[in-house]
């Protein structure tokens, strides 16, 4: 197995530390250390994952990012979301607002399963792009008018997000990612991986991809193809880091998806300099 990527050893231990510091008034408010998700649905599986970040593990802090799994109705017209936001650990309400965040979205997705659903089997991505644009909008604003109550610094109530919808139905095979902030979307075709959300070049549009703005991709998936959906902490090794990239590219080489412990694992590659909390979603394509 093996305990680090590069030739220098990450800062901090490998295993928790301290727990977070608990209130008896409010016991539920804990974050646990990890969660871990997993479904297999139609031509597709599942993997999903959040967990504290070295850093919080030694100081005793609480994770703070945040991971949500959803299933929306039965038969082929469901929709199964996942939502994940992480905040900066600097910030007093990073954690708090990463669940407002995905909690809101996902009610939102929920309400509006049908037509989304139907959007989606439709191809029409313009009314996609505009309708989760518009969903994306309120939740950050929600955040804000949030902010203005507790008497915080909206930069300090905020939350990088990310939202997948993946249909039940076989025949669909469309992928749709939203969101906004920071985090990312990769996928591993053919051995390579591609970032999906690239730096925008100067002449692209400004409300697609340019700093923090709003985010949407909706992909095709080809038998063999992995999606990978993450929160800042592990986007960022992802892109600066080949040691990282590769390395998973090799472990899901295989047509068949790890389990549970291994997709775990996977996620935890340690690497100096990157001590943030993890949260990610994988689907693999059969």
């Amino acid at each position: 197995m093996v305990g680090y990527l590069g030739d220098r050893a990450p800062t901090y231990a490998a295993e928790p530390g301290a727990l977070p510091l608990a209130d008896p008034g409010v016991l539920d408010g804990l974050v646990p250390d990890t969660v871990l998700e997993g479904a297999r649905h139609g031509t597709y599986t599942l993997r999903a994952t959040s967990v504290r970040g070295d850093s919080a593990r030694f100081r005793g802090e609480a994770r703070r990012d945040f991971l949500l799994t959803a299933r929306f109705g039965t038969g082929d017209d469901a929709l199964v979301l996942v939502a994940l936001a992480g905040g900066d650990r600097a910030a007093p309400g990073a954690a708090e607002a990463a669940v407002e965040l995905c909690r809101w979205m996902a009610s939102a997705v929920g309400r509006s399963r049908d037509r989304l659903a139907d959007d989606i089997r439709a191809g029409r991505r313009d009314a996609l792009r505009s309708g989760l644009q518009r969903l994306t909008d309120r939740g950050y604003g929600r955040l804000r008018a949030h902010a203005v109550e507790l008497g915080l610094p909206e930069d300090a109530y905020t939350a990088g997000l990310r939202v997948l919808l993946l249909p039940i139905d076989p025949e669909c095979k469309t992928r749709v990612c939203f969101g906004a902030g920071a985090g990312g979307l990769f996928r591993l075709r053919a051995g390579a991986w591609e970032d999906l959300e690239p730096e925008p070049k100067p002449e692209s549009d400004p409300a697609e991809t340019a700093g923090d703005g709003f985010r949407f991709r909706a992909a095709v998936a080809r038998p063999g193809d992995t999606l990978l959906l993450c929160s800042g902490g592990l986007a960022d090794p992802m892109r600066e880091e080949a040691l990282l990239s590769a390395e998973l590219a090799a472990r899901w080489a295989d047509p068949e998806p790890p389990g549970l412990a291994a997709f775990l694992a996977d996620t935890q590659l340690r690497l100096k300099g990157y001590a943030d909390d993890r949260t990610a979603a994988a689907v693999w394509e059969a």
